[in-house]
């Protein structure tokens, strides 16, 4: 498969990527759909970031409010405080590593970029808080644009298109105008499988993913980890989905993805091994 090689810019430094980035998820949350209540406390979330680096993850994605279906949102305050404890301990255990915050308020994301955060990934695409565009701005740290239409108790509620694609198209299109003409420089964006999508509609997505990477320049990440899309049509557990993970990750790749965010790095990491000959 074809790659093209991306960067970011990370506190002044250049990151350069010449393979697909595999992003490893650290949920602190009590109630993610997968593995909440795992990694509450620090010496487990200290743990689980440590194994997230050793299998291979060139970034951790930390979050600390569940958005699954359903979920109700944390308050911004709290949310700040759960997020900067991780990153505090985090950075200080591996000062080299590139963290990320998964969060769609301002406060949470000023507050751990300030504790030594670098990215922030917004599941809302700043639909959720005004200043979300404007703090990423002032920041001036990479930004993860999501589609979303609702917050995460009514988004399912959101589903269906006209044409899926010419929706993703026209949203990242007009939110894309928006940061770069704030100033925002650094931007990668993802379809947000599953937000406000069903099970249907998650795989035309798939399938048509290369029409996305086609249009935009700004590199794909794919977050299609343990999913609904994968266990509910095989009727089994997130806990039985990581070969269905693994075949779905393959096919993103293939589309043209440059970033897998993953519960398991080191399966994603033998996948791009294998597909990109690296």
């Amino acid at each position: 498969m074809n790659f093209t090689p991306f960067s970011i810019t990370v506190h002044g430094k250049l990151v350069n990527f010449d393979r697909p980035a595999v992003m490893g998820i650290l949920n602190i949350t009590p109630d993610s759909f997968y593995d909440g209540g795992r990694h509450t406390t620090p010496d487990a979330f200290l743990a689980h970031a440590r194994q997230l680096l050793v299998d291979g993850a060139d970034i951790i994605d930390i979050g600390a409010s569940s958005s699954r279906p359903g979920a109700q949102l944390i308050p911004p305050d709290e949310e700040a405080r759960r997020l900067v404890e991780a990153v505090t301990l985090i950075r200080k255990e591996h000062p080299d590593a590139i963290l990320s915050v998964d969060t769609c308020y301002s406060l949470p994301a000023s507050k751990a970029i300030e504790a030594g955060a670098d990215i922030i990934n917004d599941i809302s695409g700043g639909m959720f808080d005004d200043q979300m565009f404007t703090t990423v701005a002032a920041l001036q740290v990479p930004y993860i644009l999501m589609h979303n239409r609702a917050l995460p108790s009514e988004m399912q509620q959101h589903t269906g298109y006209d044409d899926i694609v010419d929706d993703l198209t026209k949203y990242f299109s007009s939110k894309l105008d928006t940061l770069y003409r704030l100033g925002v420089k650094d931007i990668w964006i993802d379809p947000g499988f599953g937000f406000a999508k069903s099970v249907e509609e998650n795989y035309e997505l798939l399938h048509r993913l290369d029409e996305l990477t086609t249009l935009f320049r700004e590199p794909l990440l794919t977050a299609l980890s343990r999913k609904s899309m994968i266990y509910k049509p095989l009727g089994i557990t997130p806990d039985d989905a990581l070969d269905g993970t693994i075949a779905l990750d393959a096919v993103a790749l293939e589309k043209g993805s440059r970033l897998l965010r993953v519960h398991d790095p080191k399966p994603a990491i033998q996948s791009i091994r294998l597909l990109c000959n690296h």
